[in-house]
């Protein structure tokens, strides 16, 4: 009798223990989509990698979820993410804009904008009015795009960000609205060589995945706790150390 309780009791606690924890099958496989920029998605040797790449296949890992990382043209691979369902677009700039438009899990890191000028020049702006007379150069598209033109000013927009050092120094436009953080130090090295310079931070935003609107909240939850999780037990400090970013660097 004793032994029959026993069974019972104990396929009993099997079964709420299941039911308490989501099992990888429960969770619905993901396309993740990144754009190639070194060191921050890329492809190394044909296989997606870089800083915010591993924290974000790190997450979904540990998060038990089936996912697929395809690094793809910016324009493409957050065009996916608005568009087909159980789709996620890294890394993205959670603006007021942009809102409405996804579930957000992060942030992944954070950024400065800055408007980069040739050195020589010597720009001397006190806040982002004081630039709208000069052409300011943007990638297509992004985040910083967007608020520029949003805002009325006079944007230059190009297909890939690495033509607009180029375009500044050739004196194609005033300025380049850029994203100066860790992950993506082509601005500082311009800047150490002595052709560019920094001429005003405009703005300061953090970095997500941001995902279409189908893939369900206890997903998005969960993502978003693994995260956190791994903040803590240093996980992202220890990628971010991996990539040689220094320990202030956020």
């Amino acid at each position: 009798m004793l032994r029959a309780v026993l069974a019972v009791l104990t396929t009993t606690l099997a079964t709420v223990a299941t039911a308490a924890a989501p099992s990888t099958a429960a969770w619905p496989p993901l396309m993740i989509t990144g754009e190639n920029t070194p060191p921050t998605s890329m492809l190394v040797d044909g296989k997606p990698a870089g800083r915010q790449t591993d924290k974000v296949r790190e997450m979904l890992e540990r998060a038990g979820i089936p996912h697929r990382i395809d690094i793809l043209p910016w324009k493409r691979a957050y065009t996916m993410a608005q568009r087909d369902p159980l789709t996620c677009v890294y890394s993205t700039t959670r603006t007021t804009e942009r809102e409405p438009q996804f579930k957000w899990v992060g942030p992944i890191v954070e950024t400065d904008w800055v408007l980069m000028g040739r050195a020589d020049r010597r720009f001397r702006l006190r806040t982002l009015e004081d630039a709208r007379p000069l052409r300011i150069g943007t990638y297509n598209g992004d985040a910083r795009d967007e608020f520029l033109r949003s805002r009325g000013f006079l944007v230059d927009p190009v297909q890939n960000d690495a033509a607009n050092p180029d375009k500044l120094l050739l004196n194609r436009i005033d300025l380049w609205a850029v994203a100066i953080r860790p992950d993506t130090d082509m601005a500082r090295q311009l800047s150490r060589d002595g052709l560019l310079a920094p001429v005003l931070v405009f703005n300061r935003v953090k970095l997500y995945l941001a995902c279409h609107n189908s893939v369900p909240d206890p997903m998005i939850a969960h993502m978003n706790a693994t995260f956190d999780t791994m903040r803590r037990d240093g996980t992202f400090s220890r990628i971010d150390r991996r990539y040689g970013a220094g320990p202030n660097e956020k």
